[in-house]
């Protein structure tokens, strides 16, 4: 893997809009702005990095499952969510509710060693729109002779197409919170309707606090009383569960289908890491981490349980003491060795890799200037040393967007 330098293309800002990444620009408290997106460089992989990677992904979801149901035992305590979120949990993973989307955060340099799971994004992953869409636009203007690690869009439609023929359903209601500011969320939430409708599905927009109970039908509605039957929901299950309504999640009889389903939450929870070293010791995959405390370890990142964005993150290495502000940790910690993150003239990478219905499809890769992956990183695109597809799928970026 080589970071490699590239010119801006003119109109690079209109362009990402265009395609739904309008978040891009972050005001400073002093007034200066940031960019998230930067094509200024880009990342290119081998062929044989990416099979490998790919790889260290599926190979890695799969033993995440098997953690999932260790933590669903209550082994390790109700991880921060509860008794009853843990059981319906566990229940929903018995019952093997299908999932669509995940984002596994990975270190690695390049230079020959394994890469290192650094958590796994499977509840409510963001990243999306700028991994999927924008960087293989990127790629058509700028280097259309080369292939790119995304296949993301082709996946999800067909992962929309395998849940609407095993459910039958044909109606999805596809819900976020209005209280997330940047509009990422809702342009997420709004590729997800487009990448649905391309599987088949007739899609609805909702907003979270818009969601109503019917104690007639005994069902969720929307806005206009009309049962939901199947919602993707871009927005926590911790907190789902300590709504007003969210004793009625524990009626499974009475829920739509969700998506992301109930045992997300033990995925996306950072008891994971925990439970992974635990059934997995010694993987050459995984960083050594603990419950509660550090254990055995010297150097170490805290990570609150439902920590997301970098929040609370604390950092006790040599020269390094860091403890990051957020209004996460009273659900508890995780304790990982620490691991420095590959250096590129400064710019420090993680690679967000895709999987979709268990299959690794694409990588998104984020750089920061420092040692936490914050708010305040960039988006770099990424090739393959190979090229193009001599078919390249159709793809196509619908209305919703």
């Amino acid at each position: 893997m080589r970071r490699l330098p590239s010119e801006p293309r003119p109109d690079w800002k209109q362009k990402i809009e265009e395609q739904g990444l309008v978040f891009s620009t972050t005001t400073m408290p002093n007034g200066r702005k940031i960019e998230y997106w930067n094509e200024s460089a880009y990342y290119e992989f081998t062929e044989d990095e990416v099979e490998t990677l790919e790889k260290t992904a599926e190979d890695m979801h799969i033993m995440c499952l098997e953690a999932a149901k260790y933590l669903a035992t209550g082994a390790m305590g109700d991880l921060g969510i509860g008794q009853q979120a843990l059981e319906l949990a566990g229940e929903s993973l018995l019952a093997a509710d299908v999932d669509v989307y995940g984002r596994f955060d990975f270190i690695y340099d390049g230079k020959g060693g394994p890469a290192k799971m650094l958590e796994y994004n499977a509840d409510t992953p963001t990243g999306l729109i700028e991994a999927s869409v924008a960087q293989w636009f990127w790629l058509q203007d700028v280097f259309p002779e080369k292939d790119q690690w995304n296949g993301i869009h082709e996946a999800l439609i067909r992962q929309w197409k395998k849940l609407q023929f095993r459910t039958g359903m044909s109606t999805l209601h596809v819900a976020h919170s209005e209280a997330e500011e940047s509009g990422e969320d809702w342009m997420t939430a709004a590729y997800m309707r487009d990448v649905a409708s391309q599987g088949g599905w007739t899609t609805i927009g909702i907003n979270m606090s818009d969601i109503g109970w019917d104690p007639n039908l005994n069902r969720f509605v929307d806005l206009d009383n009309f049962m939901i039957s199947t919602m993707f929901k871009l927005y926590p299950w911790e907190l789902m569960m300590k709504e007003p309504f969210g004793q009625r999640l524990l009626q499974r009889a009475h829920n739509p289908r969700w998506v992301e389903p109930a045992w997300k939450m033990l995925l996306s929870n950072k008891a994971l890491l925990a439970a992974l070293w635990h059934l997995y010791p010694h993987h050459e995959n995984l960083l050594p981490a603990y419950l509660g405390d550090p254990g055995p370890l010297k150097e170490w990142v805290a990570k609150p349980l439902h920590g997301r964005e970098g929040d609370n993150i604390r950092i006790h290495a040599p020269g390094i003491e860091i403890q990051q502000p957020g209004g996460y940790g009273r659900e508890g910690w995780c304790f990982q060795q620490y691991h420095s993150l590959p250096d590129f003239d400064g710019n420090h990478p993680v690679l967000g890799l895709w999987v979709v219905d268990g299959e690794s499809v694409g990588c998104g890769i984020r750089e920061s200037d420092g040692p936490i992956t914050d708010y305040f990183c960039r988006f770099v695109p990424n090739t393959i040393d190979a090229p193009a597809p001599i078919a390249p799928p159709a793809t196509s970026y619908g209305a919703a967007l």
